[in-house]
C-alpha cells in the first residue's frame, strides 16, 4: 500500500468548499479513529440564514442502509433468522423468493421499489405514508433476475429487512438502531428521521446549480431501513471512530456486516449488508452514498490505511467523487492517462435481456454510457475499450461487449440505428400492467409522445416520450419520489402477427421487464 499523506488528503478537503460549491456542507478526514481535520461551510438554511455547523444534522440518505443490517446482526444474530418471515410482506409474489441474505446484498431480484412508484402514478412530492409502502410491496409478483445472480439496487430491500426485524422482535426500529448501534457508537445526536417532510434543525435541503439558482427541495417519504437516517459531522466523526476502535474484533458489529459477500456461483460480491467493497492503492475501503432530494452524503473507510472521509452536502454536489478524490490524495494515487476514445464508439445498442438500450457518447479521452441508473464516466483504453469502476465497454464488429463486474453482469448488445423521427402515433392509447395494477395513458401533443401514468398511488404527471429507434422510444423521467430519479425508461412496441400494436415492454435498470397491455 502507498505510504499515507495527510497532508495531501488536507489540501484535498480544504479544496472542497470551491469544488462543492452549493448552499453548504460539511467534512472530516480521521486517520486511526482520530480527526485530522474537518471543514464546515456555508448555510444550513438559506432562508433563514442559518449557518452550516458540525452538529447540524443532516439526512445520511443510503447510508442508512449499513446501520440497517448492523441491526439486523445485533438483534436478530442473521438473515437468515427473518426468512419465515418474508413470505407474509410479498403476500402476492409468484416463483422464488429471494432470501433475506439477498435482500442485504442487493441480490433480491425485486424490482426497486421506488423506481415502481413512478408506473403506480406518484407524484415527486406527494406524501409516501408507511402504508403506501406496504401496499407497494403487496403488489410485486415477479422478479427481474434470479435471486442470488445478479446484484442490483433496490432500496425496498432494506425497507423490507427494517420491517422484518420488527416482525421478529416486537419492538420498534429506532428503538433497535439507537440501543444496538447509536449509543455504543457515541453518535449522541443521530436518530431515524422517517419523515423527510420535516429536516432537523432547522435545515433545508437544495435542487439546482449555480446557473440555474438553488431553490429549496421538498420531499415527502417516509423512510425506514432504506434511508431514514439524520446525523451531524460530529455524528459520523464518532461512528468512524468506533469502526477504528472495534477494526480487531472479529464479532464487531461493522466488521461482521463489512464481512465480504458472494453470489449464488461462488463469484465474490462488491457489495453487502449496506457496504460497497473498493480497492484504492491496494487498500480495502467499505462505504457507501446517499442522496435525497435536495442532499448528498459519502462515507468511506479504509482497512490497512484506518484512512476515513466523510462528506455531507444541503445541495447535489458530487459528495462521492469528493470523498474518493481525498482517499486518492492520501494514498498517492493519480489517474492513469487516458486515451482517445474513437468515433466507433458512438451509437447506441439494445440489450435484449434487459430490455434496455445502451448509449455511448465518446468526447475526447472520455465516454458517457448510459445504461444503468446513472451515466458511467469511462476512459478511453489502450486497447480501444472505454473502462471505468466496475464497468468495461468494448467494440466487436458491430456488437458491444459491455462488463459490469459490481452487478456481476456481461452481455452483447445489438446495434439500434438511431430513427429520432419514429412517431409516437402507435403507442398512444391507454395500456395496462396488471402486475403493479397501474394504467399508461399514451397521447401525442403537436407531435410530442406524453405518458400519464394512473395507479394505487394517484395519477402522475405527463412524462416525456423521446423517440429513440424504430418501434424503441425512451420515458424520460427527471423527478421522483426517490432522488436521484430512475432516469431513463426504454419503451419497446411489441407488434401482433399483423404488425399492429400489442404490448409495450418497459424497462429502466431498477426495474426491468415490465410488460403493458393494448386496453
Amino acid at each position: 500500500m502507498t505510504r499515507l499523506s495527510l497532508s495531501a488528503a488536507e489540501a484535498a478537503l480544504n479544496a472542497l468548499p470551491q469544488s462543492l460549491r452549493g448552499p453548504g456542507g460539511a467534512a472530516a478526514i480521521l486517520h486511526e479513529g482520530r480527526v485530522v481535520a474537518e471543514r464546515v461551510w456555508g448555510y444550513a438554511n438559506l432562508e433563514t440564514g442559518q449557518p452550516m455547523t458540525a452538529e447540524t444534522r443532516i439526512p445520511l440518505c443510503s447510508i442508512s442502509k449499513q446501520f440497517t443490517c448492523m441491526v439486523m446482526l445485533a438483534a436478530c444474530d442473521s438473515p437468515e433468522a427473518l426468512d419465515d418471515l418474508l413470505p407474509a410482506h410479498l403476500p402476492n409474489f409468484k416463483g422464488e423468493l429471494p432470501k433475506v441474505r439477498d435482500l442485504a446484498n442487493n441480490q433480491s431480484g425485486l424490482r426497486d421499489y421506488w423506481a415502481q412508484t413512478v408506473l403506480m402514478g406518484a407524484k415527486a412530492e406527494q406524501f409516501f405514508a408507511p402504508e403506501d409502502a406496504t401496499r407497494t410491496f403487496a403488489y410485486l409478483q415477479s422478479s427481474h433476475f434470479a435471486p442470488g445472480t445478479r446484484y442490483s439496487y433496490n432500496n425496498g430491500n432494506f425497507r423490507l429487512i427494517a420491517d422484518l426485524i420488527e416482525a421478529k422482535t416486537g419492538e420498534s426500529f429506532a428503538d433497535l438502531l439507537s440501543r444496538h448501534v447509536l449509543v455504543p457508537a457515541g453518535m449522541e445526536g443521530a436518530f431515524l428521521a422517517s419523515d423527510t417532510r420535516s429536516p432537523p434543525d432547522g435545515l433545508a435541503g437544495y435542487e439546482g446549480t449555480e446557473e440555474t439558482g438553488y431553490l429549496p427541495a421538498e420531499n415527502g417519504v417516509w423512510w425506514m431501513g432504506d434511508a431514514g437516517m439524520a446525523a451531524s459531522l460530529r455524528d459520523m466523526c464518532s461512528y468512524e471512530a468506533w469502526i477504528d476502535a472495534t477494526r480487531d474484533d472479529p464479532e464487531a458489529l461493522y466488521n461482521r456486516a463489512a464481512t465480504p459477500q458472494q453470489f449464488r456461483d461462488g463469484t465474490p460480491a462488491h457489495y453487502g449488508f449496506g457496504l460497497q467493497h473498493h480497492q484504492i492503492a491496494g487498500d480495502l475501503f467499505t462505504g457507501h452514498g446517499g442522496a435525497l432530494r435536495g442532499f448528498r452524503a459519502f462515507r468511506m473507510a479504509g482497512r490497512e490505511s484506518r484512512f476515513s472521509v466523510v462528506v455531507l452536502l444541503n445541495h447535489h454536489g458530487d459528495a462521492h467523487g469528493a470523498a474518493h478524490a481525498i482517499a486518492r490524495a492520501a494514498l498517492g494515487v493519480t489517474p492513469a492517462e487516458a486515451q482517445p476514445v474513437g468515433a466507433e464508439m458512438a451509437g447506441q445498442w439494445y440489450c435484449e435481456e434487459t430490455g434496455l438500450i445502451a448509449r455511448l457518447e465518446p468526447q475526447g479521452t472520455r465516454a458517457r454510457l448510459h445504461f444503468g441508473t446513472g451515466a458511467d464516466d469511462l476512459a478511453g483504453q489502450a486497447d480501444g475499450s472505454v473502462a471505468g469502476g466496475f464497468v468495461k465497454v468494448a467494440r466487436d464488429g458491430a456488437d458491444l461487449v459491455m462488463a459490469r463486474g459490481l452487478e456481476n453482469y456481461a452481455a452483447r448488445l445489438t446495434p439500434l440505428p438511431r430513427d429520432l423521427n419514429t412517431s409516437p402515433e402507435d403507442l398512444a392509447g391507454r395500456w395496462i400492467c396488471e402486475e403493479i395494477g397501474s394504467e399508461m395513458e399514451i397521447t401525442t401533443q403537436g407531435g410530442m409522445g406524453y405518458a400519464v401514468f394512473k395507479g394505487p398511488l394517484g395519477t402522475g404527471r405527463p412524462e416525456l416520450i423521446r423517440p429513440a429507434a424504430k418501434d424503441h422510444w425512451q420515458l424520460i423521467t427527471r423527478r421522483s419520489l426517490d432522488a436521484p430519479a430512475p432516469g431513463d425508461w426504454t419503451m419497446k412496441l411489441i407488434r401482433d402477427a399483423k404488425g399492429a400494436p400489442e404490448a409495450i415492454r418497459l424497462s429502466v435498470w431498477l426495474a426491468r421487464n415490465l410488460i403493458w397491455r393494448k386496453a
